[in-house]
């Protein structure tokens, strides 16, 4: 149950990256902390909205979810549950894929570095990681019982 508390700690951080991108994706905040200015670039970029919402949102949302499933899955209602595992895995592979994807666009299109994509990008890396392994653990867990 330990990943899941490292996958709940690890998304409500994600959040906190999430949301302060998105509200200044909005105008509720005047200027981004980056540092060097690479974070305005990119924020400012097309590529900084998908689907008609700012990718900021995306990210406010996806990790909500990985905080809520991991919340979840530590209650003793759902812990044994054999979907919490999967969702855990499926979500973040999405979360893990699209950072990917957008950490391109920040190094081969936009030509910026957005840090606080980057802590975003490394957080969603390691819930990854940590879902994938915790995958295969209970799926193999049984077997190792046995044999």
């Amino acid at each position: 149950m330990r990943h899941r508390q490292a996958i709940a700690l690890l998304s409500l951080a994600g959040w906190f990256v999430s949301v302060y991108l998105w509200l200044y994706k909005i105008g509720a905040i005047g200027e981004l902390q980056c540092g060097a200015g690479g974070c305005e670039a990119v924020q400012l970029s097309p590529h900084a909205v998908f689907l008609g919402l700012p990718v900021a949102f995306y990210g406010v949302a996806g990790y909500a979810v990985l905080f809520g499933l991991s919340l979840a899955g530590l209650q003793d209602r759902w812990r044994r549950s054999p979907w919490i595992s999967p969702a855990l895995l499926a979500l973040a592979a999405i979360g893990f894929l699209f950072s990917a994807y957008l950490t391109y666009l920040e190094l081969f299109v936009i030509h910026a570095i957005c840090r606080w994509c980057v802590v975003s990008a490394v957080l969603m890396t390691a819930i990854f990681v940590i879902a994938a392994a915790a995958f295969v653990r209970e799926r193999t867990a049984p077997f190792a019982a046995h044999g």
